[in-house]
């Protein structure tokens, strides 16, 4: 009896250390939430937080652009010439006569704001005509995982190797405006009648707005390089980015707020000098450091910018005129910068270009919390 005694006493320290030491495990499991919230029968509580930067999509060509579906699907360019539609599944849509030829190929994407009633969808290329390469804007239906209806919307905007802008997207406005590349003719650039070197400005069918500041003519700015992004403020300002010049000058790369009939000086005039009747940018990046600046997006009075040979992301305050950047170094060249339904930011990498190093997963869509750019 006195044995048993004491085994039983025993015992019961051994249960009571145990329950001491795990008492907040065991408290856990026993408060914790039912699977189904209440009141809300098949409603799913998560107990997984989404992380503040992550990685949504890897494994993509060159990625030029991202937009999203009324869905939430991404519709993505690869600048190699297909068009993914990523969401549950990755479909991949072939866009014919793409010439994939150094910076040209697959680039600009663009949803008509009537997108729900009319499913059209833009995108910017580059392509041969006659041997000569071009660049132009084409306009699809996008039924399902289908493109039909393919109606060309502006050509003949000059192609080359190098230069050959590519960002679109409609205004507040309606109307749709592109960048376009000087295409290696620097000289060309100051000529309005010349399409590369420009912003563009044109209706959703392709037809010339009547308010445009040269009367018959897409032509809404020029004396421009290499414009690669496209952003407008809450005040309906339209701001650009635009690479400077390259090789062993690199350097004065640009951040414009584009006005109609503008003249944005290249090639006569870099960085903060002035010319007579042109129009010197927001800010540069100087002589001797390189932004190489793509896709961009406008958030709560700053402008956020992506980096290729600079290798991050910009955030530039608009009232303060103060610039930093993010993510230096940390994903290697990025060129794509959206905010998407979920109030997320998401950027593309662009290490598979042949000008980056190729890391594992590359290249890759990241979708960052904007909460983390206020901390």
């Amino acid at each position: 009896m006195k044995k048993t005694l004491i085994i039983i006493l025993i015992v019961a320290a051994v249960v009571f250390v145990t329950l001491y030491i795990f008492k907040d495990d065991l408290m856990k499991a026993v408060f914790r939430p039912t699977d189904n919230f209440p009141g809300e029968p098949g409603i799913k509580v998560s107990e997984v937080e989404v992380p503040d930067i992550r990685v949504v999509a890897e494994d993509i060509d060159i990625p030029w652009e991202i937009a999203f579906l009324p869905g939430g699907e991404m519709l993505i360019t690869e600048r190699s010439g297909d068009l993914l539609k990523i969401g549950e599944d990755r479909t991949v849509i072939d866009i014919e006569g793409v010439e994939h030829i150094g910076e040209g190929g697959l680039l600009g994407l663009a949803l008509h704001p009537d997108f729900v009633d009319n499913d059209y969808v833009y995108l910017y290329l580059t392509t041969r005509t006659d041997g000569d390469l071009i660049n132009r804007v084409e306009r699809y239906k996008l039924i399902g995982d289908t493109l039909t209806n393919k109606t060309e919307i502006i050509s003949d905007i000059p192609g080359a190797q190098y230069h050959d802008g590519g960002r679109i997207a409609f205004g507040p406005d309606g109307k749709l405006f592109i960048t376009t590349g000087d295409a290696g003719k620097s000289d060309m650039a100051q000529d309005t009648s010349y399409l590369g070197g420009k912003v563009l400005r044109v209706n959703d069918d392709g037809s010339i707005p009547s308010d445009n500041p040269f009367s018959g003519s897409p032509v809404w700015s020029y004396g421009h390089r290499n414009p690669q992004g496209l952003a407008w403020d809450d005040e309906g300002g339209l701001w650009s980015t635009e690479h400077g010049r390259s090789g062993a000058f690199s350097g004065y790369d640009e951040l414009n707020i584009i006005e109609p009939g503008g003249n944005y000086g290249w090639p006569v005039i870099e960085g903060s000098r002035t010319g007579k009747g042109m129009m010197a940018p927001v800010i540069n990046s100087g002589a001797d450091y390189t932004w190489a600046p793509a896709g961009m997006a406008y958030f709560e009075g700053r402008i956020f910018f992506a980096g290729l040979r600079g290798e991050a992301l910009y955030e530039y305050d608009i009232e303060s005129g103060m610039i930093k950047n993010h993510f230096f170094g940390e994903y290697g060249r990025l060129r794509a910068v959206t905010i998407g339904p979920d109030g997320f930011m998401y950027i593309s990498t662009s290490n598979r270009d042949g000008r980056g190093d190729v890391r594992s997963g590359d290249d890759r869509i990241i979708g960052i919390n904007m909460r983390i750019f206020s901390e």
